[in-house]
């Protein structure tokens, strides 16, 4: 097992600028190797090789088009990727791909997005270095059939040449050389399943590194979200969402070609309709529906994987002293059926709402089943593990536990389920709903509630301070930086507004703003009243939201209710419209 890490050569004559790059790619558990002059770097990749070199060059100075040149001549044979650190401006990054450069970063570079074009030249190299294992594999293989056919070709003219010898030696002869070629056939076979099996591992892999949370990264989204929420309540949502939307609008119609004018023009005024409506009747929320957010719940679902043919569930085979998992050569993290490393857990974020007694939540079939109609989860069960819930965790705002879930029921139809929370001793409202017809009509303003962007989004609440506080003691476990979120108040659903853009017998097309997390959130009228839960976003689109209407979701409630639950809740006189 290669636990080594993968090693980075800098060349960078500021010494500040050298600390700075240093501390950043240490602490993503890279093995750093700084250098102030081109020749002492070059040196080093010439006597202990590295995969990646991370360059500071003058695109224009003379003599560095020959120097990209030599270097790429020296580690050709070792796939040795480069970086450049530029001078601002997309133009000098440009010309740095040009002349060989493998990718190009503007300074001052961020850190976050400085260790996420690293990751992605090491899983290039590593591609480039797997491919080149395969192909060598390959070659063997068909040299041993070369050899094969070359010897079976010897034997038909040996078989010619002697035929006065006894029938029981040529038929030994043939028997030789059938099981020659049978054992070549063998090797092929071998060779492809095993081929197949690095795919299959490799897919699983891949889905899994994407479900972990890199404490780095879930800082660098929390600094953005922040900067763009501009408050630590709230999405940019109504009116000062659609001004800076105008703004971007017309500042593209400025450099824009003129087949393409009077689709921004289109676009500029629907966008300026929309904004008048908002500030015809307010901005904030609270206007149009005096509503208790505490019924909204953050859903935190632990997804695990287990293995049909043994039953046992997906770990890793260790973590390393940065609480990474540990990966073999290629990168990959090392998984196992057997041991007691931590268990492979993907974690999935969506929003519900108190919709009945006794704890029931109502959200989205896919935040209660990930798997369901999810083509990333069902390439692993083709491999031959089974998704299941390893846990679901609701978190209400204003209280500091975490309320354990299960789910009650789903619909066979629409993307609905049931949760039932264990409550203790918690009280909140029930959350009212219009089922009937009227309930949602095209035009008329709606509010949505919902934890949108996930986890990132609540660590946006705090101050970068604290942020950095929570993420590093919790190691980059989900469950307890949730946790410490709790104990400071800050898990609430954020708030965004905007208007119904149609109504249709299954959904309700609205233009309130949201994203993953914010599934199952629920949707209101101007009446306060639950119309709706969302369940997609559509980028692009003017309506770029739905909502299913609520209706689907009583039967589901009915159900799971009790029978106290059940009189509480009616159901809808004409379910079908």
């Amino acid at each position: 097992m290669d636990e080594t890490r993968e090693r980075i050569v800098v060349v960078e004559a500021d010494p500040a600028s050298r600390d700075a790059l240093q501390a950043a790619l240490s602490s993503a558990g890279y093995d750093v190797t700084l250098f102030a002059s081109l020749q002492e770097g070059l040196a080093s990749l010439r006597n202990q090789g590295a995969g990646l070199l991370l360059l500071n060059v003058g695109i224009r100075d003379p003599g560095t088009l020959e120097t990209v040149a030599a270097i790429r001549s020296l580690m050709a044979t070792d796939g040795v990727r480069i970086i450049f650190l530029t001078g601002a401006g997309a133009e000098e990054r440009a010309e740095g791909l040009e002349i060989g450069a493998d990718d190009s970063i503007s300074r001052p570079w961020h850190q976050g997005e400085l260790l996420a074009r690293v990751r992605a030249q090491f899983r290039a190299r590593r591609a480039e270095r797997d491919l080149r294992e395969k192909t060598r594999i390959a070659e063997e293989g068909q040299q041993i059939a070369h050899t094969a056919f070359e010897a079976l070709a010897v034997t038909e003219k040996m078989t010619s040449d002697a035929f006065s010898l006894e029938r029981a030696l040529k038929v030994g002869l043939g028997v030789f050389f059938a099981i020659a070629v049978l054992m070549a056939g063998i090797y092929f076979l071998f060779v492809r399943n095993a081929q197949k099996e690095t795919r299959q591992a490799n897919t699983i892999i891949a889905r899994l590194e994407r479900g972990l949370v890199h404490q780095q990264d879930l800082i660098a989204e929390a600094r953005k979200l922040r900067g763009v929420q501009g408050t630590a309540d709230a999405l940019p949502a109504g009116k000062e969402a659609l001004k800076n939307q105008a703004a971007d609008l017309q500042a593209r119609m400025q450099n824009a070609d003129p087949s393409d004018v009077s689709s921004l023009q289109k676009e500029l005024a629907e966008t300026n309709a929309r904004l008048k409506r908002v500030e015809e009747q307010g901005d904030s929320a609270a206007v149009l529906i005096p509503l208790d957010v505490r019924s909204v719940c953050l859903l935190h679902v632990s997804v695990a994987f287990r293995d049909r043919q043994s039953g046992q569930r997906l770990r890793y085979a260790g973590i390393n002293p940065q609480g990474e998992p540990l990966e073999d050569s290629d990168g990959n993290p090392i998984l196992t059926l057997e041991g007691h490393g931590p268990e492979v857990v993907l974690d999935v974020f969506g929003t519900g709402f108190l919709a009945g007694p006794n704890g029931l939540v109502t959200t989205n079939r896919h935040v209660a089943e990930p798997w369901w109609k999810n083509d990333e989860l069902d390439a692993l069960t083709t491999s031959g593990f089974q998704a299941e819930i390893s846990s679901i965790h609701a978190y209400f705002p204003g209280d500091p536990r975490a309320f354990r879930a299960e789910v009650r029921g789903v619909s066979p139809e629409v993307d609905l389920a049931t949760m039932h929370v264990e409550m203790q001793d918690l009280k909140r409202p029930i959350l009212p709903v219009e089922s009937g017809k009227s309930g949602a009509v095209s035009g008329e303003p709606i509010v949505l509630m919902g934890y949108a962007t996930g986890l990132a989004a609540i660590l946006a609440r705090a101050d970068d301070d604290t942020a950095q506080q929570i993420a590093s003691h919790s190691g980059g476990d989900v469950s307890q930086v949730l946790d410490e979120l709790a104990k400071r108040n800050l898990i609430r659903p954020l708030i965004t507004q905007g208007h119904i853009g149609d109504v249709l017998p299954d959904k309700i097309v609205f233009d309130a703003q949201t994203t993953s997390g914010g599934s199952g959130g629920p949707l209101f009228n101007r009446e306060g009243k639950v119309i709706g839960v969302t369940y997609a976003v559509l980028k692009g689109f003017g309506g770029s939201s739905f909502g299913i209407p609520i209706r689907f979701s009583l039967p589901l409630l009915a159900s799971a209710s009790t029978s106290t639950s059940t009189s509480a809740v009616a159901l809808p006189a004409d379910p079908g419209n």
